[in-house]
C-alpha cells in the first residue's frame, strides 16, 4: 500500500523521510521524526502509529535502530500485518516486514538510508527509490522528491498513488513537513508545495523562527518591517 524512504545527511546532521501511497493521508499515518531520536516509517495493511512513536522513544533512549525495531515489533501479536523502518542519529537503520504484508513487500537498509514498501508492483520499486535518492543532486527535500518520482516510474504502489508526504528536520532549520492528503497527482502537487514552501515570503519567514541551534531566535523589528512590506503573493 505504501513506499517510504528515511535518510540522514552525515555532514549536516539533517534527517528526513518521504512516503507515498495509493490511499489517503500517508504523511499522518507513516512518517515520524524527532531531532533527539531519528526518523521512523510505520505502514502496512493495519499500520500502527504507536510503532512509529515507540521506536523513536527507544532510539532517543540510546538503542540503535535495528535493536529499537526489534524491541517495538516483537511483542505485537498483530505485527504480521505491519511494516516498520527506522533511522537513528548515527545513520544506523533497521526494518521489519510482517509475514502477512501484501506483496510485493520488502525493505532495503543501507548506512544512512532505509526504504520499505508493500503492495508494490514489484520489489524493483524499492531499489529505484533508494537509487533515486542516491543519484539525485540538490537539497535533501529535492533528493527525496526525486526518489519518490523514481519509485513511481519503476512501478509504484500497484494501485497508483493518491497521497504523498515529506518530512525534514535539522538542528539548523525549521521543520519542513509537507503533505498531500488526497490528489490524482500527489507527487506533482507535493513538488509544487515544496517549491512554495522553500521560496518567497514563506521561506524567508521560516528562516527567522527558532531552531535547535538557535532556540531563542526571533524576528527583529527590521525583519517584521521587511516581511510586512513584501508582496503577499509568492
Amino acid at each position: 500500500m505504501t513506499f517510504s524512504i528515511l535518510v540522514r545527511d552525515a555532514e549536516t546532521g539533517r534527517i528526513g523521510g518521504a512516503a507515498a501511497t495509493g490511499s489517503l493521508c500517508v504523511g499522518g499515518w507513516v512518517l515520524r521524526g524527532r531531532l533527539g531520536a531519528g526518523m521512523s516509517a510505520s505502514q502496512g495493511t493495519a499500520p500502527s502509529t504507536l510503532w512509529g512513536e515507540a521506536v523513536l522513544d527507544e532510539m532517543q533512549a540510546g538503542a540503535p535502530a535495528p535493536a529499537a525495531v526489534t524491541e517495538v515489533t516483537a511483542p505485537d501479536t498483530g505485527r504480521d500485518h505491519r511494516q516498520l523502518s527506522a533511522l537513528d542519529l548515527l545513520g544506523n537503520t533497521g526494518a521489519f516486514t510482517g509475514a502477512a504484508s501484501v506483496p510485493a513487500c520488502a525493505a532495503l537498509t543501507r548506512p544512512n538510508l532505509v526504504v520499505a514498501g508493500n503492495m508494490l508492483s514489484s520489489e524493483a520499486v524499492l531499489e529505484a527509490l533508494a537509487q533515486g535518492y542516491e543519484k539525485a543532486r540538490g537539497t535533501m527535500p529535492e533528493r527525496l522528491l526525486a526518489a519518490l518520482t523514481a519509485a513511481e516510474a519503476a512501478g509504484s504502489d500497484s494501485r497508483g498513488l493518491l497521497s504523498a508526504a515529506l518530512l525534514c528536520l535539522g538542528p539548523d532549520m525549521a521543520p519542513l513537513s509537507l503533505r498531500i492528503d488526497a490528489s490524482d497527482s500527489p507527487l506533482v502537487d507535493l513538488r509544487a508545495l515544496h517549491l512554495r514552501a522553500t521560496t518567497g515570503l514563506y521561506a524567508e519567514w521560516a528562516g527567522l523562527v527558532p531552531t535547535k541551534e538557535a532556540p531563542f531566535r526571533a524576528p527583529t523589528d527590521a525583519d517584521f518591517a521587511r516581511l510586512d512590506a513584501a508582496p503577499t503573493a509568492d
